[in-house]
């Protein structure tokens, strides 16, 4: 099923497990934006990257990823407290992978003049680049040198900040998200490209990043499920304990979670790069997908992780986790933050509305002018006051 258009709603869920028995701690949500640059052909009004960060710093926005970063786009948020999402495109992994110049190349160009002053937090070399390939291609087995040749890269600049990782659709690597505690990576994948990259990103201290669409998923499934209504709930009897799920994004996400530690890498952080609901769609028979569903999935996707209760395997406090056979009690805390899709649109109506009061200020103007050239008369006798008051002016001097 072809998605034409969707609105996207960007979160970052870093689940780390802290000290064992440890009281929970839960991080303020953050709320930020995803910027690409607009497709100018198509209306979009071009601003200046000074003025669309002055935009972003003024909504109070503490993180933004930039999907197709340029110098100029990044040193515009210099100086400023913004945390800094970089992505690769797609078409320039294969080249980075067979060429190390090639990708000190790019750091030494996105990330090395601007390092000290702005704050470039994670860098994603490719976006979902195992389903990119050609349906009979081969596994991406370059994918894993060129993340490395981009760490190397940092490294070699003196760069130990900004980690370095990729970013899975789960569609791509993931058969099933029911149950989730029967999830496992999708093979040859799973063991030959997701495999080695989660022990270079466990090493590195970096993070999964997996994109996660419940529009895709089973269309059997009840669309109060996804829109995080109540009373819909789904229950995994799967494992010893029976869990009970209250919608599809924390299934999702746990199925995640479990594929994480089934590979022996269950505490390594989870980032959901991308999530959302589409606004409309080519297909007369996909009924939901319009601007009324999707806002409404985005509106209760953030209640809930503003919440902070985390998911079932992902949860604040103490829990009991069942993992490879062996009974383990942990503590979570989550850091959340969101990026909204919706800047280049923001920019072009904020300048729009610019322009209408421009036009709005020169029709007064005009309309001011023909008022005094059509009307001098009654202007000039308003400056010298009624026939009365200057006869009693007359007799005053007399």
């Amino acid at each position: 099923m072809k998605i034409l258009k969707c609105d996207l709603l960007l979160i970052v869920i870093a689940v780390t497990v802290v000290v064992l028995m440890a009281p929970p701690t839960i991080s303020a949500a953050k709320v930020g934006v995803t910027y690409s640059t607009p497709d100018f052909s198509s209306g979009s009004v071009e601003a200046s990257p000074k003025r669309i960060v002055a935009k972003i710093v003024s909504m109070e926005i503490e993180a933004v990823r930039l999907v197709d970063p340029n110098p100029e786009m990044i040193r515009a948020f210099a100086s400023t407290k913004i945390s800094l999402f970089l992505s690769v495109p797609n078409p320039l992994v294969p080249m980075l992978a067979s060429d190390r110049l090639q990708a000190f190349e790019w750091v030494k160009l996105h990330v090395l003049p601007f390092h000290n002053r702005t704050k470039i937090s994670m860098i994603s070399v490719g976006d979902d680049v195992v389903s990119s390939s050609w349906p009979d291609a081969p596994p991406p087995l370059f994918l894993l040198r060129a993340i490395r040749n981009v760490r190397r890269s940092l490294v070699h600049l003196g760069i130990h900040k900004v980690s370095v990782s990729t970013t899975f659709s789960f569609l791509s690597i993931i058969p099933s998200a029911f149950p989730p505690s029967l999830a496992r990576f999708r093979n040859p994948n799973g063991d030959v490209i997701i495999k080695p990259i989660l022990e270079f990103l466990e090493k590195t201290k970096s993070s999964f990043l997996v994109n996660l669409y419940p529009y895709n998923i089973d269309s059997s499934i009840h669309k109060g499920f996804a829109f995080f209504e109540d009373p819909f709930s789904y229950v995994d009897d799967s494992s010893i304990i029976q869990v009970r799920y209250g919608n599809l994004f924390d299934v999702m996400v746990d199925a995640v979670v479990r594929s994480l530690a089934v590979m022996g890498h269950e505490n390594l952080p989870v980032v959901v790069g991308e999530t959302g609901w589409p606004s409309w769609s080519s297909n007369s028979s996909e009924v939901y997908a319009t601007p009324k569903c999707s806002q409404r999935f985005l509106n209760a996707l953030v209640d809930h992780l503003r919440a902070g209760k985390g998911t079932p395997l992902r949860k604040e406090g103490v829990s009991e986790q069942k993992d490879m056979g062996s009974s383990r009690l942990s503590s979570q805390k989550m850091n959340i933050t969101f990026f909204l899709d919706d800047i280049p649109e923001m920019e072009k109506k904020f300048i729009q509305l610019n322009y209408l009061v421009i036009v709005c200020m020169l029709f007064l103007a005009v309309i001011s002018t023909v008022a005094i050239l059509t009307c001098p008369s009654n202007i000039v006798s308003a400056w010298r006051g009624t026939p009365a008051k200057r006869e009693r002016k007359q007799k005053k001097q007399y």
